[in-house]
């Protein structure tokens, strides 16, 4: 911008390669019309010329001069001298063609005045006086040699009263130097305001250009719709989040672009401050949106159309949720701290006045039958306590770099000697030398948990896989089972929440307990066969290959 004002400042007191061809070309037009009018009236006649032969040797030189010109301009590097050397010319070829014309008669005299025009455009204002000092100079040079007869030879009177000389001299004189001044003055401010324009201008070409940067990295996706509700312009971020291109949507109805979100309503604007809505997008996700909606005017108030401000939180309402399911899971912990004790104690007590009960002879058959629903039914309390300790109070991990390899072999083989596992086909998906840092024995608990999950999913028959992704510090184990609708899947890892008939709801929220106190993400996709797939997933620094 800086070398932009510059250069306006540089060409305020002088002229440009192109100006000069303009001054050229007026120049040719104005020889052209005043010699070439001159002409006709001479050969019909009605002017008389005091040396024809250099009033058309001057009409062919200046052609020749300009077309010289206009060739050399484009090899010259100081247009500042080239300029002074065209006005030099410019004021010699006004005195030879006074001296052509009738010298003190001639009514070319006033061709001088364009000269100083001429150079008030091309020139500062202290050489445009020396311009009109330099016209003054000549013109009265002339006047004075034809006065004392040292011009014969052009066929110009010598002598005669000293008056009118006098008297042309003067008022040649004030009219160049009155034409300088003014002249100087008005192209002077002419310049300044030219100026001024330029600067305003660049400041509005770099205002634009700022705005458009602004625009093109703000995270905010930004969305213009016209006055009937079509798409005028988006910027970058706009793009990514719609999935789309401007050049695909504009002019289109915004209802293609955002369908669900209430933009325009019976034709007028649905103002919104703050809102939330979704995106269904063509792969066949959804996204959560927050907007707001306000209708812009330019600076007379006029309706330019409605700017829709909006951002993708579908991260940030994830977070939101893995961060209420944490308070959960934290106030469950706390209260299962106290109760599992409370009822863990007399639990046991019972169980083992029950088996003693047991060991008695006189016991009949029909209570040793119901004695004995009592000792497995608190077998199975004391293993659901048990649990549920291990979720609401799970052992810090004690992490060591692990051959994930080597912990879904040994999985896999505690799977196949599973009875549970006998219609199942358990396929392995890794590559020796994959280094994880984990706790052992929580991942395999981990593992062996979801696979549970996924036999009982699958109701002991169908495909179960089990392996790491390649190049992620991750594990998956997959299904072949119906899947986990969309419905559910922000519930599935909430103690207690289960499908199942007889599920407890603790062996998805343990997973869940374990990956996080890994500092992981467990993620839930549909298998390529079309049931279930979690995949572990931990941070990068935990790897090694």
């Amino acid at each position: 911008m800086n070398t932009k004002i510059e250069t306006v400042a540089t060409s305020a007191v002088g002229i440009n390669s192109e100006g000069m061809t303009r001054y050229l070309a007026s120049r040719v037009i104005i020889i052209t019309l005043l010699l070439g009018g001159a002409s006709v009236l001479y050969w019909q006649g009605q002017a008389v010329f005091t040396a024809a032969p250099l009033f058309f040797s001057l009409f062919g030189l200046s052609y020749f001069q300009a077309l010289v010109s206009l060739f050399l301009l484009r090899w010259v590097r100081k247009t500042a001298v080239f300029t002074q050397l065209q006005l030099v010319w410019d004021l010699l070829f006004v005195a030879a063609l006074i001296v052509a014309t009738g010298g003190r008669e001639s009514v070319f005299s006033f061709a001088f005045l364009l000269v100083i025009v001429s150079a008030s455009l091309l020139l500062n204002r202290r050489e445009t006086f020396f311009a009109a000092s330099s016209a003054v100079i000549l013109y009265g040079g002339l006047l004075d040699l034809e006065y004392f007869g040292y011009l014969g030879w052009f066929d110009l009177a010598e002598g005669g009263a000293p008056g009118p000389y006098i008297y042309a001299v003067f008022v040649h004189t004030t009219a160049f130097l009155l034409t300088a001044l003014l002249s100087g003055a008005l192209t002077e401010r002419w310049r300044r305001s030219e100026e001024r324009l330029q600067r305003k201008q660049i400041d509005y070409e770099e205002l634009a250009r700022l705005n458009q940067t602004i625009m093109a990295h703000m995270s905010s996706g930004l969305l213009m719709l016209s006055r009937t509700g079509r798409v005028r312009s988006i910027n970058r971020s706009a793009a990514e989040i719609l999935g789309v291109s401007l050049e695909d949507v504009y002019d289109s109805p915004v209802a293609r672009v955002l369908p669900d979100l209430p933009l325009i309503i019976d034709g007028r604007y649905n103002i919104v401050n703050r809102a939330e809505g979704v995106l269904h997008k063509e792969d066949g996700n959804v996204s959560i949106l927050g907007y707001a909606a306000t209708p812009v005017s330019d600076r007379n108030g006029e309706d330019l159309g409605l700017l829709v401000t909006f951002q993708d939180l579908t991260g940030l309402k994830q977070i939101e949720a893995e961060l209420q399911r944490a308070d959960r899971l934290a106030a469950v912990g706390r209260l299962a701290s106290g109760m599992a004790h409370e009822i863990r104690n007399p639990l046991a007590s019972i169980s083992g006045s029950v088996q003693l009960l047991l060991e008695g002879h006189a016991v009949a058959d029909e209570d040793r039958h119901l004695m004995s629903i009592v000792v497995r039914e608190a077998d199975r309390l004391s293993a659901l306590l048990t649990d549920f300790l291990l979720f609401a109070r799970p052992k810090p991990p004690d992490p060591e770099e692990l051959d994930v390899s080597l912990v879904v072999d040994e999985l896999a083989e505690l799977l196949n000697a599973d009875s549970r596992f006998a219609r199942i086909q358990v396929e392995k998906d890794c590559s020796r030398g994959t280094m994880i840092k984990l706790d052992r024995s929580q991942i395999r608990q981990a593992l062996w948990d979801l696979a549970i999950n996924a036999a009982e999913a699958m109701k002991g028959e169908g495909i179960l896989h089990i392996g790491v992704p390649v190049g992620e510090p991750c594990l998956y184990v997959e299904d072949s089972g119906p899947g986990v609708s969309e419905g559910i899947r922000h519930q599935v890892f909430d103690p207690f929440f289960s499908t199942k008939e007889k599920g407890t709801g603790l062996g998805l929220a343990t997973v869940y307990s374990i990956v996080e106190g890994h500092g992981g993400t467990i993620r839930i996709k549909s298998g390529e066969s079309g049931g279930a797939r979690f995949e572990l997933c931990f941070a990068e620094n935990n790897r090694e290959a």
